[in-house]
This record gives structure tokens, C-alpha cells and sequence, in this order.
């Protein structure tokens, strides 16, 4: 009976101890590497302090809660495969049309949604930023696999502002208006027009429906009561913002590509078409003024801050300027600026900028599909001569992605811009250090980013994807 007593006994303080070698947690910290040379005291201190920490850690992960869910709930979620396009594609009809969602707070928890709202019968797409790259906001490579600088203060943000996820098509093109920080507006490859404000609370102000094809570009006019719009469809249009009506359309023989109002006389509209040509229309009327033909389609335009220059790019990646007459709209022979595009690629963007640090004047900014941006001087006296200044070439794009220059807000010698890519990031490269560009990313978008803009106050940075996602980021505070 004794033996058996002690038998009992000598069991009592065996049951905790097996029942702790089936802690995972408590097996993880015994399993502590140990050398040598340790002292045994210290050993056993340490894998105590480890236990401890674990089992705390195992509570606050039990008693946290989001929305009504769980850790295990989030983490599960949070651990699919990243790349869910490749066995997951959402449904376009299953749009939850939650769109000008306001982001209340920068916390990554705040980015965490109902987890019932990312079920099969949802659409990702609302939610896709929520996922592990909402709180990264750069990396360690770059778009082209060379390896990042520091991040730029100047370009550092603080997370998104809100987000628009109502289209169901691809975005093709995202633009802020005229001197307008809040007035934003986006066309997408269904036809749509989309006129947004981005102010609190964030909503859809209105939807221009008229276009049966991609909208190529639109432009605002210099009051924002008017857009502009160009079309696969071969037509141009002019829409009332205040009343989401059109009110002109302009029939053409080929795919208008690109469109600009006239920054001084803004009854005239320069519009490039697939037919090979920049055509001058009087707004008004919808008559041809004047109109200049080019050696290939025109896909990209812009004109100077005088309205004397136009600058365009076509699709075997040459860049050309006109001078215009502000008072007649007539148009000069084109000047052919050749390129160091080898691989005669369109050109996707055509942006003009008064004045670079690095230049010490006027300059062009150029982007083509085989993922060259070009950097150049303009030399307004001489009737708008292009000199190469640097450039930078990315990995090749699929898609017709846009660039874009970034505020001046840093003294360095470098020039900065912003650009979508496939890989569904959107980065920030200076131009001026090619072989180690990339100074910042944002994460977010979970299809190619296609369209780049910035509003007035230079705070808020909106991109699109090919999905029809419009993101607006909110750019940090700087000193």
C-alpha cells in the first residue's frame, strides 16, 4: 500500500509536467540553442523569460478582437497566397460599390476590415489593400531589380486617404483638376467618365456615360467646369460637369488618342488621333481650325504654360514639337526630336513643367511602353529644342502605364517622378541616379497600376489600376 501510495504520489507532479511538454510554446523555448561555454543558470533563466513572454503573447492574441474577429481569423487571411489572381479571379458583378470609402486613421489596424466582406460572394478588390502591404510603404528593390536608396522624406506617405472601387473596368487615365486639390476625376476602357471629390467625406459626384469604347485622355477645362474627353470610339466629347450631361460631340475618322485644352485660350482643344494627325478644334463649334500631320499615330500630347508650344509623342516612340498661334490656332511644321527608343515603343506620357532644379529651366517628361522615361530641357526661345538630360529604362510594360513629376520640394540635384508597373506597385525613381533609382513604393494595388496623377496642393497622389481601382494616397508632412 505504501508503494502503491507513493506510487500515486510520485504521479501527482508528473501530469503538469507532461501536460507542458505538449505546449508548443514551452517545446519552442526548451529547443533554445545552447553552446558551449553557457552557464546553466543563465540557460535556464532565459528559457523561463522566453515561456513567459510566449505564454503572454498567446493571451493578448486570445482577448484581441477587430471588428467582431478574432487573430486566427486575420492572420489566416492575411497568409493566403499573395498572388490570389492566379487561382482566385474576383467576380466583376459581385462589386460591393463601396466607393469613396474614408480612411479614418493611418493605424494598420484601422485598415482591417469585417472579414465577412472578403468571403467568396465579395469582391477583393475593395479590400485587396488591406492585406500584408497595407503598413509597407517602400523596399529594397527597385522596378528595374536594382536595389533602393534611402527613402526620400520629401516622398514619404502616410498611408491612403480614400479609395473609389465602383468601376468595373480598367482606369485608364486619373487626373486631378485644374488648380484643384479635392476635384478628381478618371476614364476607364468601359466608356465611363467618373467625376469624384476627394474631400471629407469622399463621394462619386458624377458618372459620364456616352463613350462605347476606351477613354483614351480627357482634360479639364481652366474653370473645372468642363471636360474633355477622347475616345476609342473615334469621337470627342464635352461634358458639363455640374449637370453630367454632353454637351458637343465631334465625330472623327480614326481613334482619338490624346486630348488638351489650350492653357491661355481655352476655346481651343488639340487632339491627337490614331489617323496621324494633331487636330486644332474650336470648342464652342466643334470645327477644325487647323490640323498637322505627323510619320505615325499621336498618343500623347501637352502644351507649354505660354499655349505657343505643343509637344506629342507617336507610336514609334519619337517626340515632336509645334508652335501655335494662341490667336488662330494655326500650326507650324512639327520638329522631330529622335529618341533613344530602339525598340519604337508609343509613347504613354507628354508632361511639361515650367521649371527643374536640375535644368534651371523648362523641361519634358517622357515615358514609353518599353519602360523608358526620358528627361529633357526645352529650349523655349529656339521654337521648343528638346535636349536629352538623362533617362532611365524600367522593365518593359504590357500595359499603356503613365508617368508623372513629382513635387519640387527637395534642394538635391535630382529630378524625381512617379510612375505605375506591372508588378502592382507604384514607385518613385530620381532620374538622375540610374543605376540605383527607386527611392520609395507604394503597395497597395493588386493588378497593374496604370494612371499617376498629383493634385494642386502637391498632398495627395491618386493611381489606378487595370481592375478599376482608384487609390488616393496621402503624402507626409514635411519640414
Amino acid at each position: 500500500m505504501a508503494e502503491q501510495e507513493n506510487g500515486k504520489n510520485s504521479e501527482a507532479p508528473r501530469k503538469p509536467k507532461k501536460a507542458n511538454l505538449h505546449d508548443p510554446e514551452l517545446f519552442s523555448c526548451l529547443l533554445q540553442p545552447v553552446s558551449s561555454d553557457s552557464d546553466l543558470n543563465y540557460v535556464g533563466i532565459r528559457r523561463l523569460l522566453l515561456y513567459l513572454k510566449a505564454e503572454s503573447g498567446v493571451h493578448r492574441r486570445v482577448d484581441w478582437r477587430c471588428n467582431g474577429k478574432g487573430y486566427v481569423a486575420y492572420r489566416n487571411f492575411i497568409r493566403r497566397r499573395k498572388n490570389g489572381e492566379s487561382s482566385y479571379v474576383p467576380s466583376q458583378s459581385s462589386t460591393p460599390g463601396n466607393s469613396g470609402r474614408w480612411i479614418q486613421s493611418s493605424s494598420p489596424l484601422s485598415y482591417l476590415y469585417d472579414r465577412d466582406s472578403w468571403g467568396s460572394s465579395r469582391d477583393l478588390r475593395g479590400a485587396s489593400w488591406a492585406l500584408s502591404r497595407t503598413t509597407s510603404f517602400s523596399s529594397t528593390t527597385s522596378d528595374n531589380g536594382h536595389s533602393r536608396r534611402k527613402a526620400e522624406p520629401a516622398y514619404s506617405f502616410v498611408g491612403m486617404h480614400c479609395i473609389f472601387d465602383q468601376c468595373k473596368a480598367a482606369v485608364t487615365v486619373v487626373k486631378f483638376g485644374h488648380m484643384s486639390s479635392d476635384l478628381l476625376a478618371y476614364g476607364a476602357s468601359d466608356g465611363t467618365l467618373t467625376v469624384c471629390t476627394v474631400s471629407q467625406p469622399p463621394s462619386v459626384i458624377k458618372e459620364l456615360k456616352g463613350h462605347s469604347k476606351d477613354v483614351t485622355d480627357f482634360d479639364f477645362s481652366s474653370n473645372n467646369q468642363y471636360i474633355a474627353s477622347s475616345s476609342m470610339d473615334k469621337t470627342v466629347r464635352v461634358w458639363e460637369i455640374s449637370k453630367g450631361h454632353c454637351i458637343r460631340i465631334i465625330y472623327g475618322v480614326s481613334s482619338q488618342l490624346c486630348i488638351r485644352f489650350h492653357p491661355v485660350n481655352n476655346n481651343f482643344l488639340s487632339v491627337g488621333n490614331s489617323n496621324k494627325e494633331i487636330t486644332v478644334f474650336n470648342f464652342s463649334t466643334g470645327r477644325v481650325i487647323n490640323k498637322t500631320t505627323f510619320d505615325n499615330e499621336v498618343s500623347a500630347i501637352d502644351h507649354d504654360h505660354t499655349g505657343h508650344l505643343i509637344f506629342c509623342g507617336d507610336a514609334q516612340g519619337s517626340i515632336y514639337t509645334v508652335s501655335m498661334d494662341s490667336h488662330s490656332g494655326a500650326l507650324s511644321r512639327p520638329h522631330h526630336q529622335k529618341t533613344s527608343n530602339k525598340r519604337k515603343c508609343p509613347i504613354t506620357t507628354v508632361q511639361y513643367r515650367t521649371f527643374s532644379l536640375l535644368a534651371g529651366g523648362p523641361v519634358l517628361l517622357t515615358s514609353a511602353q518599353d519602360g523608358s522615361l526620358s528627361f529633357f530641357s526645352v529650349a523655349v526661345e529656339t521654337q521648343g529644342y528638346l535636349t536629352l538630360r538623362c533617362s532611365l529604362q524600367l522593365a518593359p510594360r504590357i500595359h499603356f502605364f503613365r508617368a508623372s513629376f513629382c513635387p519640387l520640394l527637395s534642394l538635391e540635384k535630382g529630378e524625381y517622378i512617379v510612375a505605375g508597373s506591372e508588378d502592382t506597385n507604384v514607385y518613385f525613381y530620381d532620374l538622375t541616379r540610374p543605376k540605383n533609382a527607386c527611392v520609395n513604393k507604394l503597395q497597395g494595388h493588386r493588378f497593374p497600376v496604370i494612371g499617376v496623377a498629383w493634385n494642386h496642393g502637391e498632398n495627395l497622389l491618386a493611381s489606378s489600376d487595370f481592375y478599376g481601382t482608384v487609390i488616393v494616397w496621402k503624402r507626409a508632412k514635411t519640414n
